[in-house]
Formats: structure tokens, C-alpha cells, sequence
């Protein structure tokens, strides 16, 4: 049986202005956008790491002298990830072979960080390229871990367009943090 069609949603919403903002995005990223937001602004990936100091308040789980593994500010679900390098690429094909592959290694210690730190039965790992693709920061290739359950996103999601996350960033990195202390010895060389 087909579920019945919802009458109380348009077909599609019309916004006029998203054109111009969708026009500006390249010149906002390259510090020439009229509304004076600048590149180094937008690439908080860049600005972590060049700050080791600052891991705890940013989040930052583990740190290479690659690159990193963080938690989303923004997280589509509780524990969510990111890894990057350090240097920042728009393109997975602007890394190297070898940049590319110390990406790999930082995404296989992060699925195995999250599979130590939360049990998930299943976990999306993906990369967002490029503005259209939905990246946040196009400037700077990364990839999101995201943990999923069965049955993890409910009516609150659907009848209240909103997603429920159950814990704080900060309790979440203590989290990660600790379970990184077990697993780590088996991870140094392999980052390094």
C-alpha cells in the first residue's frame, strides 16, 4: 500500500535571492566576495590545524603531522568525524598519491576509533567535493565519518524537521579521546 501523499508541502519552493549567494560562493572562498568574507575564515580545517594548542576546544581527536581526526561541529548524528590533511585541497585528485594515501590511513584509524569508542552497527563514510556536492569547506577535501544504528533516525527528524543529538561535543571527544588511548600503540606507525 502506498503511503498517502502529503498535501500540506509545496512542490517546490521558490527562493530568487539563494542566486545571488550561489554566484558569490567562489569570491567568498578566494576573499573577494563583496560581503567581505574571506577564505581563511571559512577554512576552520586549515586554522585547526595549524593550531595543535587549541585540540581540545576544537575538538581534535587525533593528530598526525599529516593531518587530523575531529568531531563535526555540526553533527549529522552524535560522534560524527571528520579527517583531513592538513594541506588543503579542493580535489581528492589535487593530493598525491602519498597525501592520498596518508588520508586513507587516517580514515581507517578513525572507522577503527569510532568502532572502539561506540559500538555502531553500521557507519557512513563518504566525501562531500565540491560546493554543489554539499562540501561546507570546498576548499579543503575532507571526509565524514557518521555512526548509524538501526532504526536511528525517528518521527523527531520527519515531524519536527530536526535531528535530536544525545550528547555534548565535549563528552563525545572525551570519549574518543579515551578509547584512542587503547588503540593508538596499534595505529602510531601506521600514521606516521
Amino acid at each position: 500500500m502506498d503511503a498517502p501523499k502529503r498535501t500540506d508541502q509545496p512542490a517546490a519552493i521558490q527562493a530568487p535571492w539563494r542566486q545571488e549567494y550561489l554566484e558569490n560562493l567562489d569570491a567568498a572562498e578566494s576573499g573577494k566576495a563583496t560581503s567581505g568574507a574571506k577564505a581563511d575564515e571559512a577554512n576552520f580545517l586549515r586554522a585547526y590545524f595549524l593550531a595543535p594548542a587549541d585540540d581540545a576546544t576544537n575538538h581534535v581527536v587525533v593528530r598526525t603531522s599529516r593531518g587530523m581526526i575531529l568531531l563535526n561541529r555540526f553533527p549529522y548524528a552524535g560522534g560524527h568525524l571528520l579527517v583531513a590533511l592538513g594541506e588543503p585541497r579542493p580535489t581528492l585528485l589535487d593530493y598525491d598519491a602519498d597525501q592520498r594515501a596518508a588520508l586513507w590511513r587516517l580514515v581507517d584509524a578513525a572507522a577503527a576509533l569510532m568502532q572502539e569508542t561506540l559500538a555502531p552497527q553500521g557507519i557512513n563514510i563518504g566525501i562531500n567535493q565540491g560546493r554543489a556536492a554539499g562540501a561546507g569547506v570546498p576548499g579543503h577535501l575532507h571526509v565524514h565519518l557518521v555512526p548509524r544504528w538501526g532504526g536511528d533516525v525517528n518521527f523527531v527528524s520527519v515531524v519536527g524537521q530536526v535531528r535530536v543529538i544525545p550528547v555534548s561535543l565535549e563528552r563525545m571527544a572525551e570519549r574518543y579521546r579515551q578509547a584512542w588511548g587503547r588503540i593508538a600503540p596499534k595505529w602510531s606507525a601506521v600514521l606516521e
